[in-house]
């Protein structure tokens, strides 16, 4: 499955769990807040649809994405990204000491 269809279901997870996408072009590498109450998630347009899935990944951590239907590829690389950011982290851990 193409990273583009991933990232389209992904923000329609997002979506379904009551958070507002938006898509804009700026200096911004993306991720969740809220504004004025609502609940945003913000991805650059000049981004590439891996840095995309990163910034869904990172929010759907923090949200009941089991609550919503996921295909299983969807989900896959859902959990495949969740990994990434372990192991980055974890390598982030080990380079500062």
């Amino acid at each position: 499955m193409k990273t583009a269809d991933v990232v389209k279901e992904l923000a329609e997870a997002v979506q379904q769990l009551g958070v507002m996408v938006r898509r804009e072009k700026g200096n911004f590498r993306g991720g969740y807040c809220i504004r004025d109450g609502e609940e945003i998630l913000m991805l650059n347009k000049r981004h590439p649809s891996e840095v995309h899935l990163g910034v869904l990944a990172a929010a759907l951590k923090d949200l009941p994405v089991d609550t919503v239907f996921l295909r299983p590829a969807v989900r896959r690389a859902l959990e495949d990204a969740w990994i990434r950011s372990v192991q980055v982290e974890l390598e982030s851990e080990d380079g500062d000491g």
